[in-house]
């Protein structure tokens, strides 16, 4: 813990007054977790602990060592304790954009580098943030977050906030967010998150082959499925409101134009949720007021996808030479690195 706490206070001493609060306050939810924790395995070893409960750690326990032994992830401390924070979230993100822009605001942080939101601890922080953004003419979205990375600086604990879900969106969450540890690239939120799910994907494709039943494999088709027309549906949108701010159109043009094609988004939403048989998923994302911010939060994680699923078709789906090839990707400066992921992306 002592080790935990200096590293923490290296991080206040780089942050800087102007963010001295937000990081102070950081820290305090760090600090949080940290006291939460418990060991799995102590935990599973107390007779009185809740039936369900164990099921659950046991579980985890065991897509945590799959993670490591079959997919090459780090077999490191992560996940393997458990924390009730008691609340729904670990963190809420504040996404933002400009009004005539799709592309996300920037926020800067020692070690991690530039990212496309800020994380809080407390969803009032996040949401008073984002007024303030909004009072500024940002587009602004706050999303509540049940799992994050520290990349490797600590060991990240299982949570309340996801031990409950089912076996498959567990295992996918836990692949996601370990890959994070693989390859981190700092200032580059979408080559980051676009190869976690890359890998996360590729993991679930080989643990449902070993380990998952029929109504699993097709049930996670039918996910997948969902979120990719869902993804087809922002990045279509988010493609015509890029031409849109680029063009010689008034800034009212542009306005009634955007609202228009917001519009569209949720009509065709609906429509495509009767395809669906009525699956809920997106509901709550389509119901708030959207905006710039919103397409922002989903590209962040999906903009690169294509470019890193090609690459490991491109190592002939060997996750070894996959992780390698990555590395290498990273280690580009970035107007090259992008480039390199254009082309694979084209192909």
């Amino acid at each position: 813990m002592m080790r935990r706490v200096m590293l923490l206070a290296v991080v206040l001493a780089l942050a800087g007054c102007g963010n001295l609060g937000y990081y102070w306050k950081s820290v305090g939810g760090q600090l949080e977790i940290w006291q939460r924790e418990v060991p799995i395995e102590r935990l599973l070893a107390d007779p009185a602990l809740d039936p369900k409960t164990k099921a659950q750690l046991e579980r985890a326990l065991r897509i945590r060592d799959y993670a490591s032994r079959e997919l090459g992830l780090p077999d490191n401390r992560s996940y393997r304790s458990y924390a009730d924070l008691a609340r729904p979230f670990v963190v809420w993100n504040v996404f933002a954009a400009e009004e005539f822009s799709t592309d996300p605001k920037k926020w800067c942080f020692p070690f991690a580098g530039c990212v496309g939101y800020r994380g809080y601890f407390s969803e009032a922080e996040a949401r008073a943030h984002a007024a303030t953004l909004a009072g500024e003419g940002y587009d602004v979205h706050v999303g509540g977050v049940p799992a994050y990375s520290t990349i490797g600086w600590f060991a990240d604990p299982v949570l309340n906030t996801f031990i409950h879900y089912p076996e498959p969106e567990l295992a996918r969450l836990l692949f996601h967010e370990l890959a994070h540890q693989v390859v981190y690239v700092k200032d580059d939120t979408e080559f980051n998150e676009s190869f976690a799910t890359a890998v996360e994907q590729a993991g679930m494709t080989r643990w449902l082959a070993t380990y998952g039943s029929d109504t699993d494999r097709t049930r996670y088709a039918q996910i997948q499925r969902f979120r990719t027309h869902f993804r087809a549906l922002v990045t279509s949108t988010r493609s015509e409101l890029s031409k849109l701010y680029a063009s010689n159109a008034s800034a009212e043009q542009k306005r009634r134009r955007k609202a228009e094609l917001f519009a569209t988004l949720k009509n065709t939403y609906t429509a495509q949720r009767q395809d669906w048989g009525g699956f809920a998923g997106y509901d709550r994302w389509f119901a708030q007021p959207l905006g710039n911010a919103h397409l922002a939060s989903v590209a962040i994680y999906t903009q690169q996808l294509p470019a890193f699923e090609a690459l490991l078709k491109q190592q002939g789906n060997d996750l070894g030479r996959f992780y390698e090839a990555v590395r290498e990707l990273a280690a580009l400066p970035a107007a090259e690195r992008k480039q390199r992921l254009a082309e694979l992306q084209s192909r």
